[in-house]
């Protein structure tokens, strides 16, 4: 990574190949990291799920240890791009992209994962949190590759919801909503409405306290108007598809 910010890495290149047909990005090297088979394992430990740089979503999404240790983003996976596209885009290339309406950061972002860089000098984990600082923008330096993302293995107590709306299937969401309860607090993601995921944790609610924290939430975030839907439009889908979420999750440990 001499190079720095002249060289532009790519595992799956689904999000990069259109930056480059657009002209948003003119690198001068482009560094191809799928064929390197280091970088394509998934491994559990007591704490987490992790996925090297060079796995790919449909990888991801036919390990059947996803579903069961890490549910949240079993659920997302099929909302992500089309077979064909997760064939080939990686769970680290999405996370790395930082697009805010994409559904595999909002997942780790959820959970409070965590992000693995490796440069010369040594080895960083990042919080997720710490990672997405901007719109399309993270807090990897240029010497510094992404080697593997880390996502909380589910407890036994907690249960998950994902859903998104989009004008398509495999569409960039308008809003999409991912939510985590495990009886005593409740936290939920929110992506698609402002420059990073969105993430807040209230003690569990009750039923007539959902409404206020989602419309405190919602207004937060205020959205934005563009040619796919409205702010307004943008945050009654916050109340409504959370309130669902939190509904159904909070239901299931009663």
């Amino acid at each position: 990574m001499n190079h720095g910010s002249d060289v532009r890495v790519m595992a799956g290149g689904q999000s990069l190949m259109a930056m480059l047909n657009m002209r948003l990005t003119q690198p001068k090297i482009l560094l191809d990291i799928s064929g390197i088979p280091e970088l394509n394992y998934q491994t559990e430990s007591s704490n987490y799920l992790s996925f090297g740089a060079g796995v790919t979503q449909a990888q991801a999404l036919n390990n059947a240890r996803v579903v069961n240790e890490v549910p949240l983003l079993g659920q997302a996976l099929p909302y992500v791009g089309h077979m064909q596209t997760r064939n080939r885009g990686t769970i680290c290339g999405s996370i790395c992209h930082a697009d805010p309406s994409s559904e595999i950061p909002l997942v780790l972002a959820t959970l409070g994962g965590e992000i693995v860089v490796r440069s010369e000098t040594g080895q960083r984990v990042i919080p997720i949190q710490d990672f997405q600082i901007g719109l399309m923008t993270s807090a990897r330096r240029p010497d510094e590759l992404v080697v593997s993302a880390r996502f909380p293995v589910a407890r036994p107590e907690q249960r998950f919801s994902f859903t998104e709306i989009a004008r398509r299937h495999g569409d960039f969401a308008i809003v999409a909503i991912a939510s985590c309860c495990d009886g005593k607090t409740t936290r939920i993601g929110v992506g698609g409405v402002a420059d990073t995921p969105a993430v807040r944790e209230w003690p569990r609610l009750e039923p007539d306290q959902i409404d206020d924290a989602l419309n405190e939430l919602a207004w937060d975030l205020g959205g934005y108007d563009d040619i796919h839907a409205s702010a307004r439009y943008r945050r009654e889908l916050i109340r409504k598809l959370g309130r669902d979420q939190i509904e159904r999750i909070q239901n299931d440990q009663d």
